[in-house]
């Protein structure tokens, strides 16, 4: 399995109303350094079964998302995550 795959396996696995770095998906994925391939692979991914809207920086920070951030903010917050300024509190 290539490590995009595994990749948007991982995201794919995030539960509704949580969120994971993308330190956190890498690691998951299996290569603990590719964090930045990470936001390369997710911000290419179109499919709106894979919530790539729950991943985020390590410092809570929203990153980037191909529909744009405010469109991330506005799903996590839908499902409950607290979202305040670009940041969340990181559940760890």
């Amino acid at each position: 399995m290539t490590f995009r795959k595994k990749v948007l396996k991982v995201v794919s696995k995030i539960p509704k109303g949580s969120t994971m770095t993308y330190a956190q998906v890498a690691a998951k994925a299996g290569n603990k350094k590719a964090a930045r391939a990470v936001g390369s692979i997710v911000s290419a991914n179109y499919d709106p079964a894979i919530p790539c809207h729950r991943v985020v920086r390590s410092d809570g920070g929203m990153g980037g998302y191909n529909r744009g951030v405010k469109k991330k903010m506005a799903l996590l917050r839908a499902e409950g995550v607290d979202v305040e300024r670009y940041k969340i509190q990181t559940r760890i």
